[in-house]
């Protein structure tokens, strides 16, 4: 497993606070009319989720493509630290355990990146979507997301893994 850093969890803060500047509709248009300019945040948020689900895997193409993104995210973010602002990198532990996924998650994952990568290669939310999956890839393992959300998510993958292979068997 490879753990997020200080610099990893500040690329995906980025990243959100990022998307958030860019969504912000104003005051004014959000009060009048929420539901659309919430809806507008959508594909990143299933995105999002997607991401922290895709750092649960334990392995295969996916998990490795994952833990890869957040090897990366980690090197750039301590290197902003570092080179950036003058600060300290390092890896800080994630205060909780995450919960893996077990098999049958495992193939919710893979249809869901099936999903994903039709989605953002089709839709016009593909920005949306890639940088959705890269957020919650780089937050997915830090302490507050992975007691939040992550836990969560992958226990209702599991659960629907369950119920839907569970079917066949």
């Amino acid at each position: 497993m490879t753990y997020v850093t200080i610099g990893g969890v500040t690329v995906g803060i980025c990243i959100l606070l990022a998307t958030l500047v860019k969504w912000w509709p104003g005051l004014k248009a959000l009060q009048k009319d929420p539901l659309r300019h919430i809806g507008r945040l959508l594909p990143f948020l299933i995105a999002w989720a997607y991401g922290v689900l895709a750092i649960l895997g334990i392995g295969g193409l996916i998990g490795w493509i994952a833990r890869s993104t957040l090897w990366i995210s980690n090197w750039l973010g301590d290197a902003a630290l570092v080179w950036g602002i003058g600060g300290h990198a390092g890896q800080r532990a994630s205060g909780h355990g995450y919960l893996p996924l077990t098999q049958t998650g495992g193939g919710i994952l893979l249809i869901l990146t099936v999903a994903i990568v039709v989605a953002a290669k089709k839709s016009r939310h593909g920005d949306d979507l890639l940088m959705g999956t890269w957020c919650g890839i780089t937050l997915g393992t830090s302490a507050g997301v992975a007691g939040f959300a992550a836990v969560p998510l992958a226990q209702a993958a599991n659960w629907l893994g369950d119920n839907v292979y569970g079917a066949f068997a």
